[in-house]
């Protein structure tokens, strides 16, 4: 959650399997039962046809090698999953490689690659970069991202991308950091907005839960039970739907109002959780 003001850099942002979401939609009248299985598998993540919990999932976290990106790494490696880190320098994303296998043991299922090559063939993608970069990023990897693949987009449009204060938040010309990446991606890319609210600090401590819910906005419901089903992998978290991609004009507003309250209380892992339900998760059931 941490602010990073380096142009196009890595957003420094502060093993038992989990089950996703248990996806329980009935087709609809006329509805033949091979597009509600794509609809509850079709996603491009290469496990086999799970009977109706997604699996480990080939994973991409471009920007991976800054505070944030490298904790979501860490998390969903020990999950299973099999992520894949990527940077501008191939270099930078080989030591954030070794660094997490140094942590998480030699048989970790991550590895690192440029940011294009990185997405290639991935179920999901998590874009962890500050705002003055994020252009560039997009314009980077656009071309290599599938049909079928989730991008969710982790940026929070903070001040410190034009020399101000990263607890002061910008407002993009779109609406949100994630309504400007839907602009730089091909038309019907499956874009998603989260993570904007995750610490750091807390998704590097592998020995302790997070202890914080993750808001996930998009306008593709089957794409934010995908996100949401990777959010449920990370001990202590869960994930709300809070509606369409323009949602994230509110949740990107909040990470600077954590920096602002970590600044205060000198902490460095604020969060929230949302009350009213003891689980959420995908609203359809």
């Amino acid at each position: 959650m941490d602010a990073c003001g380096e142009p196009g850099g890595e957003q420094d942002h502060g093993h038992d399997r989990h089950p996703g979401p248990d996806r329980r939609r009935q087709p609809e009248a006329g509805e033949p039962d091979e597009q509600l299985d794509h609809a509850r598998h079709g996603l491009g993540h290469g496990a086999a046809r799970l009977p109706v919990r997604f699996g480990a999932m080939d994973v991409a976290i471009v920007g991976g090698t800054g505070a944030e990106g490298f904790g979501l790494a860490l998390r969903l490696a020990t999950a299973d999953h099999h992520v894949t880190i990527g940077s501008r320098v191939a270099e930078k994303a080989a030591a954030s490689v070794d660094e997490a296998k140094g942590l998480l043991g030699a048989d970790a299922p991550i590895d690192g690659a440029l940011n294009a090559e990185s997405v290639l063939g991935k179920a999901v993608v998590f874009v962890t970069v500050p705002f003055a970069g994020q252009a560039l990023i997009y314009e980077a990897i656009k071309d290599s991202v599938g049909g079928d693949t989730v991008v969710c987009d982790c940026t929070s449009p903070l001040m410190a991308a034009v020399g101000g204060r990263a607890s002061h938040v910008l407002r993009p010309w779109h609406g949100s950091a994630a309504e400007f990446a839907k602009t730089l991606l091909p038309k019907g890319t499956r874009l998603v907005a989260a993570f904007h609210t995750i610490a750091a600090d807390a998704l590097r401590d592998l020995a302790e839960p997070v202890d914080s819910d993750a808001f996930v906005m998009g306008d593709d419901a089957d794409a934010k039970a995908l996100v949401g089903s990777l959010i449920a992998d990370i001990p202590g978290m869960r994930w709300i739907d809070c509606g369409g991609l323009q949602m994230a004009r509110i949740a990107e507003g909040l990470t600077p109002l954590l920096i602002s309250v970590n600044t205060r209380y000198k902490i460095r892992d604020s969060g929230f959780r949302l009350t009213g339900r003891e689980a959420w998760g995908d609203p359809r059931g």
